[in-house]
């Protein structure tokens, strides 16, 4: 609250000095409406009607069409209605909606002589100037403070880079499902679609963890956990992956410090070669340290297993190592402890009796 606040007062400062520069005291050089539209763009970046085309596009021509309707009908109140009526239509129909434009509207039509003797020119000086302005200060302020701007909406990479949903995604609500809670309002609402998924998601992580909250790693994980160190060979390495039946070994220094983890697919080279020379094949690294990957993800052994769902399911993480405070390995979950956790014995509720069940 206090960034929106600030922002919108920094926006207001620059763009009323910028656009005195610019064009002079003697035409109006800064119009009201940009009033809204600095809370729009500094104080709730992510709404869709805070976009660069919605404030480029729907203050430009909201003020061409004021003018239109000025032009044809005078200074009237039906011209404001007309105007107003219009400017919104054609910021939905061109995807620009920008609740600022109506004022604009009405500024062209009511905004007097010295605006009225600027004709088109309005939509260009000073609104076009000003608006873009406003969207320069807002590109800056947002990105300076850590806020996305302009909003994307939150996406997931697939890691099969295949066509199926994520695993998360082929139970409980389904993005069709979302379109048409959507469309059952009837009408437009301020928040991006994929904001919505997002914070739909979210909120099943969050139940998930105070359902899962007195799980935690430590209680999941396996304690004796197979080891290899960056300086032993490469053959020992598979020699204990293939003799444990094990995915991936962590990679630890004399003091038992992660420092990496080696996988499978660690052993093998050719991956990034052309497609018709992609033949994966045995790396000729002797070490360890040659092959393994440095940057691990890791778990805490007091961390909640909830925490850890989306990365085994929709993350493609098949294990993780659990370390303590100073890194040293204490454990190491996979996909088969997690599902272990997940599939839980519960009383079926007035059957007196006691099933196991998938949650």
């Amino acid at each position: 609250m206090w960034l929106g606040s600030l922002g919108v007062g920094i926006g207001l400062l620059f763009t009323e000095w910028f656009s005195r520069q610019v064009l002079g005291t003697s035409n109006p050089w800064f119009v009201a409406p940009m009033g809204a539209s600095a809370v729009l763009l500094l104080s709730v970046p992510a709404s869709p009607l805070a976009q660069p085309w919605s404030i480029l596009g729907g203050n430009v021509v909201s003020a061409a069409i004021g003018v239109a309707c000025l032009q044809g009908l005078g200074e009237t109140g039906v011209s404001a209605a007309l105007a107003g009526l219009a400017a919104v239509a054609a910021m939905f129909a061109l995807r620009c909606l920008h609740p600022p434009g109506g004022a604009v509207a009405l500024t062209a039509v009511f905004g007097g002589p010295t605006i009225h003797e600027l004709g088109y020119g309005f939509a260009l000086w000073p609104v076009a100037a000003n608006s873009a302005f406003m969207l320069l200060l807002a590109l800056l302020f947002n990105n300076v403070t850590g806020r996305r701007y302009p909003h994307h909406g939150f996406s997931k990479a697939h890691p099969h880079r295949t066509r199926d949903p994520l695993p998360s995604q082929r139970v409980g609500f389904n993005a069709a499902d979302l379109d048409a809670a959507l469309s059952s309002f009837g009408e437009l609402l301020d928040i991006d679609r994929d904001d919505l998924e997002e914070i739909m998601v979210r909120a099943q992580m969050y139940a998930r963890r105070r359902h899962w909250g007195a799980v935690r790693c430590g209680d999941i994980m396996s304690r004796d956990v197979v080891t290899i160190g960056p300086a032993d060979s490469v053959d020992e390495a598979w020699a204990r992956l293939a003799r444990h039946k094990v995915k991936a070994l962590p990679v630890v220094d004399a003091d038992h410090r992660l420092v990496g983890i080696v996988s499978l697919h660690d052993f093998f080279i050719g991956q990034s070669a052309p497609v018709p020379e992609r033949v994966p094949r045995m790396s000729t690294a002797r070490r360890v340290a040659e092959i393994m990957t440095r940057q691990v993800r890791t778990a805490r052994s007091e961390q909640p297993m909830a925490d850890l769902v989306s990365a085994f399911s929709d993350g493609g993480l098949h294990h993780m190592p659990v370390v303590d405070a100073q890194a040293h390995v204490v454990g190491m979950i996979t996909q088969s402890d997690v599902v272990a956790a997940l599939f839980v014995v519960e009383p079926v509720v007035g059957s007196g009796a006691t099933v196991a069940r998938c949650v």
